[in-house]
């Protein structure tokens, strides 16, 4: 039975309904069979609902190995479901758990549900693979358009729910379809790639929405992976800050096994088949097929997919065709060794020209001569691939590579035959996924970010703040300013050393006497060199992606000028109830109140500079912060209705966490001389802006404890 259901997900042209009902079949049925497929049941399968947020935070279950110690989770953001057609997105994650890498592969297909969660499918029992199928109430098309709010969010707990069960500290999101960009992009911890496989506008059942979340994707992604020259200009046309070229390769070894020897056509009884393989869909000419049909009565020509374009109807006067329906990957090899010349009879149309032919390397595997219309991509083969500019060309190319087995193999075809299989064995998936683990390990083209810290005394605080700095140096190119207000304890000795073991990334300034917050942070700024810039109190802690997590919020909005993350302990509207004792607990309920507000931010008219980020472009318009208000106080409040009034925004991302202990230099100084100092500043910025407006905090919150 479950082959049975798999077959007819597989072959079948389903509605987004039946699909999703068949494959929540085929899931139970797995549920049913896993003895006999003699693996770990908890480790193939199992449920997780909203529930499991209570997990504890950081713990990984036995359930879901892990790969490699201290890399980073990757998770695929799939454009089909794992088992309905093997192709680039499947070989791409497969690789890399080959290689090692614990890979999360994100279903199209839904578990028909009303309560958030996920359900996990073990893809190979030695890999560290899984299929995860998130939930969603009712047949669910993500080729549709963009999800909705109440989707998102059901998604995003469903997301966090994965990452507490799973022990996910840091990840890859791979995404390979526009429909995943709001789920997958602002996640803090996880550096986002988009995978451009295709031409997606080009696909008939692509929504319109999609387009403009293509748009965004190709802006804030960190690193864009692309198949073909084409796709590359477009991404570079949109805005990509990185490209990489990964184009599409071939299982080798799977494939070359069709690489038998020559069918014995001294037979009489022989007829010569003209053969394709792969999706028989609106890009499919099968004009182009009808007239091999015509000129060539003696060839049989087999087409293997499945036909969701009519072609079958179309070709259903020409009495050598013969549609087989789809056929499984491991059978395609049988088929192969079986063709004569290989066909890829496209449309000539925007989608097929960013178009880099998965199987074109799987057919040059086997050594055999590949006919094609004129592809770019194909260009650079040469003689690999006989190409033709029109359907005369492809009849006289065709008649061509038929020509190599009309005769006894001739050293010239076994030469051409053997650099067919030499060029393919050197693009293999392995290879590619090589390729793609040092692309997204290079930072170089993410903006680079400087951090100022203004220390007085407390050497514990300003060690673990910068302690956290480095361990979560993440995200591009990290420049750490210490500013050191003449602290009178272990503090410049401490910094000296510091600096020394990085001096590249890492630099003190060290005052003789206490200048206050805003003169230290000024001098901080005048030395930073980064295109974003940070103002961080010394008794701070930040966690994974911080840095990034706030960077997106502006590159998604170009009027934001001013940013601050929400944290445990502050006086205005950052502040969020969390529970928890030790910073540690903190930021585990942290996680699963930012998981949940992804990409969100919260407007505010000021924001407190315990932590903050802005562009450079803005603090080149608004200038350095007002030295009058020191020792402290007020010059946050001055410098935020400064940012205002260059016409930028300011906010709060609701999707970063930083701890805070709140004012630990201050409250040494005492109660009574910090309220002189708060006083003395209010008159001074009120004289400057008028009446002060107090700060207020959000009205709903999670329960303290």
């Amino acid at each position: 039975m479950y082959e049975f259901f798999r077959q007819l997900y597989l072959r079948l042209p389903l509605s987004p309904g039946l699909r999703y009902r068949i494959g929540h079949m085929r899931r139970r049925w797995m549920r049913r069979g896993l003895a006999s497929m003699q693996v770990e049941a908890a480790a193939v399968l199992f449920a997780a609902p909203a529930a499991a947020l209570d997990a504890p935070a950081g713990q990984t279950p036995e359930l879901i190995p892990g790969g490699l110690a201290g890399q980073h989770d990757w998770v695929f953001f799939g454009v089909i479901d794992w088992h309905f057609r093997h192709q680039r997105p499947q070989q791409l994650a497969l690789a890399l758990a080959r290689a090692g890498q614990r890979v999360f592969y994100v279903s199209v297909n839904f578990v028909d549900s009303v309560e958030p969660g996920f359900e996990l499918e073990r893809l190979d029992p030695a890999l560290p693979l899984f299929q995860v199928f998130f939930h969603l109430p009712g047949p669910h098309s993500v080729y549709a358009g963009p999800p909705s709010e109440p989707t998102l969010d059901q998604l995003r707990t469903g997301q966090l729910a994965l990452w507490e069960r799973a022990g996910i500290r840091q990840a890859v999101h791979v995404v390979q379809h526009p429909y995943w960009f709001a789920l997958a992009a602002f996640l803090p911890p996880a550096r986002l790639v988009y995978d451009c496989m295709d031409f997606h506008a080009g696909f008939d059942n692509t929504g319109d929405a999609h387009a403009g979340a293509e748009e965004r994707l190709f802006a804030l992604a960190d690193l864009t992976i692309v198949t073909s020259d084409y796709l590359a200009a477009h991404a570079q046309r949109s805005g990509a800050r990185q490209v990489a070229m990964i184009r599409n390769a071939a299982e080798f070894g799977h494939f070359h096994t069709a690489a038998v020897a020559p069918l014995e056509h001294a037979n009489p009884g022989h007829r010569p088949v003209l053969g394709y393989y792969g999706a028989i869909a609106e890009w499919f000419d099968p004009d182009l097929v009808a007239g091999l049909s015509a000129a060539f009565p003696q060839a049989d020509i087999v087409l293997i997919g499945a036909d969701t374009a009519g072609v079958g109807q179309r070709l259903a006067s020409c009495p050598n065709v013969r549609m087989t329906g789809e056929k499984l990957y491991a059978e395609l090899p049988q088929w192969l060794a079986r063709f004569d010349v290989c066909l890829i009879p496209f449309r000539v149309t925007e989608l097929t020209l960013a178009t880099n032919p998965v199987k074109a390397y799987e057919y040059l595997s086997a050594g055999k001569p590949v006919v094609s219309v004129d592809l770019p991509e194909l260009r650079s083969f040469g003689d690999l691939v006989y190409r033709a500019h029109d359907r005369a060309g492809f009849v006289e190319q065709v008649s061509r590579a038929l020509g190599e087995s009309a005769e006894p193999l001739g050293a010239s075809v076994a030469e051409l035959r053997e650099r067919r299989t030499l060029f393919a064995a050197g693009q293999t998936w392995q290879q590619r996924a090589t390729d793609l683990l040092a692309a997204a390990a290079d930072r170089s083209a993410e903006p680079s970010v400087s951090v100022v810290v203004v220390a007085y005394n407390q050497w514990p605080l300003t060690e673990r703040c910068l302690a956290s700095l480095v361990e979560h140096d993440d995200a591009g190119p990290l420049q750490i300013i210490v500013v050191d207000n003449a602290s009178a304890d272990q503090t410049p000795q401490r910094l000296r050393a510091w600096a020394e073991a990085d001096p590249a990334r890492r630099q003190i300034i060290l005052n003789t006497d206490n200048r206050g917050f805003g003169p230290a942070v000024n001098q901080g700024l005048a030395a930073a060199s980064g295109d974003y810039l940070v103002v961080l109190n010394n008794d701070t802690i930040v966690g994974p992606g911080w840095s990034r997590g706030m960077r997106r919020h502006f590159e998604a909005d170009p009027g934001l000028g001013l940013i601050c993350p929400i944290t445990n302990n502050i006086g205005n509207e950052a502040q969020v109830a969390l529970p928890g004792r030790t910073p540690q607990e903190v930021f585990a309920a942290a996680r699963r109140y930012s998981f949940q507000r992804s990409g969100r931010l919260l407007p505010m008219p000021n924001v407190a500079f315990f932590c903050v980020m802005l562009p450079r472009r803005v603090y080149q318009a608004v200038g350095p912060m007002d030295e009058q208000f020191v020792p402290g106080f007020f010059e946050d409040d001055d410098y935020c209705l400064r940012v205002r009034g260059q016409g930028f925004t300011i906010g709060c991302a609701e999707d970063v966490f930083v701890y805070h202990e709140l004012s630990a230099s201050f409250d040494a100084e005492g109660a009574t001389r910090r309220q002189a100092i708060f006083e003395r500043n209010k008159a001074l910025f009120e004289k400057k802006w008028g009446t002060w407006k107090p700060h207020v905090y959000r009205a709903e919150s999670l329960p303290r404890p």
